[in-house]
């Protein structure tokens, strides 16, 4: 099993019972763990428990960003007659003819216009079609976490390639550095032989076993052959990670940062400007990794 990415778009589409059509769309970038943001119409706040489990179920880390849209057409507010409050409205019409003999009676939208004659329908929950609403929203979000899982596998397989140059180019750059390392020792001692010579003038031969001395100290000051043997294993270590099923992220992450102090303390170590340049593009490939390491669940 390939390795999974954090970065991933999905969209799943579906229709309510009552036939409104709705989509969902899941977005998901790095995260240091997983944070699931929904975003929900009216009246489905209740399903944002399960809907966050259900994601925890198929994901490790990500910031994920779902967004539900349903496309409701606009229609107009349906209105009831209340028909107490018509009673009491005809009664004060009825009374104003009565003491206003003649006068025109009122038309009837005028009666209709009157606070109270006319009001706007209540509806009354229906715990079953609610219910299948939800179920219809939840299936939806299901088939988009499906989709979001597959984007996030197939960015995986492109990063794992990347990854694995990456650990190729590094594994390389320590065979290089090893074979310019088995040169210091010599390196050392022409150097300090050259030093002395230019400082004596040729007046005073050094000791041979002294001038051994003082470059067998050189030389275990540098000794770069300890870093080398980390580096290389922490490749392998790397390697091993990136052919686990298992979220590997963080654990990749953390050997990114040992990568890192290996390849500083060589640079410090150098002896050689050969050894200093190969130092500096193994810092620079061990950037590439731990950025790359980022993108891995």
């Amino acid at each position: 099993m390939s390795i999974r990415s954090m970065t991933g778009f999905a969209r799943a589409t579906g229709t309510l019972p009552d036939g409104t059509p709705f989509a969902w769309e899941l977005r998901s970038v790095n995260g240091r763990g997983l944070d699931v943001r929904l975003r929900l119409p009216g009246g489905l706040d209740a399903l944002e428990a399960p809907l966050r489990e259900a994601a925890a179920g198929r994901f490790a880390r990500g910031n994920i960003s779902a967004n539900l849209t349903v496309k409701r057409e606009d229609r107009a507010p349906k209105l009831v007659l209340d028909q107490a409050a018509l009673e009491r409205a005809m009664a004060l019409v009825r009374e104003l003819a009565e003491r206003m003999p003649g006068a025109a009676a009122p038309r009837p939208e005028a009666v209709l216009a009157l606070p109270g004659v006319l009001r706007t329908e209540v509806e009354v929950p229906d715990e079953v079609a609610e219910a299948a609403r939800r179920a219809a929203v939840s299936k939806g979000f299901a088939e988009a976490l499906d989709g979001l899982f597959e984007a996030r596998a197939a960015e995986g397989a492109r990063l794992d390639l990347i990854l694995a140059t990456l650990l190729d180019e590094i594994e390389t750059l320590c065979r290089r550095a090893v074979e310019e390392a088995a040169g210091q020792p010599a390196a050392h001692r022409a150097r300090l032989s050259a030093v002395l010579a230019e400082l004596l003038e040729g007046e005073r031969r050094v000791p041979e076993d002294r001038l051994a001395a003082e470059v067998a100290l050189l030389a275990s000051r540098s000794d770069v052959r300890e870093e080398l043997d980390r580096l290389g294993a922490h490749v392998a270590a790397a390697r091993t990670l990136l052919a686990e099923a298992a979220p590997i992220g963080r654990k990749l992450e953390f050997l990114t940062q040992e990568f890192g102090r290996e390849a500083n303390t060589l640079g410090a170590k150098s002896g050689s400007l050969g050894l200093t340049r190969i130092s500096l593009e193994l810092k620079a490939a061990i950037e590439r990794l731990r950025e790359q390491a980022a993108n891995v669940e």
